[in-house]
């Protein structure tokens, strides 16, 4: 497959994370996929807060196509853009030449309504599974 443009986004804080657009290298099947010296595989569930987790050190990454109205964050944030596909992603993605000088941007997030379903999906899940805060 032919690397692609994806928002790239490592939760750090549980639903929230440092986002990014970067360009990404699949592996032969798809599934695994490369990005600044990371190798990312699937997190093989039903995806609420990531859907790939770094093979090395484990942290959770949500990774997805970049969107065209820039709401690629669940919650409002900056989001930076790798410089060697700036271009690229303002001309051919966000379809807005004049901002391909910009190196970030503030995404608004997801709309409050889709967020708290959520957060209600993945604290279900983690009462499902038994899980419980100390």
């Amino acid at each position: 497959m032919q690397p692609r443009i994806m928002y790239i986004e490592r939760k750090t804080d549980g639903l929230r994370g440092k986002g990014r657009i970067g360009l990404v290298s699949f592996s032969k099947t798809g599934k695994t996929l490369y990005y600044d010296n990371r190798e990312l595989v699937p997190t093989g569930s039903y995806p609420l807060k990531a859907n790939y987790y770094d093979n090395e050190t484990l942290e959770d990454f949500w990774i997805s196509g970049p969107k065209k109205d820039g709401k690629d964050s669940l919650f409002s944030g900056l989001i930076e853009i790798d410089d060697d596909i700036r271009e690229e992603y303002w001309l051919k993605v966000r379809k807005q030449p004049e901002n391909v000088s910009l190196k970030s941007f503030k995404s608004p997030g997801k709309p409050k309504s889709e967020r708290e379903k959520i957060e209600k999906g993945l604290r279900r899940r983690q009462m499902d599974n038994g899980w419980m805060p100390d």
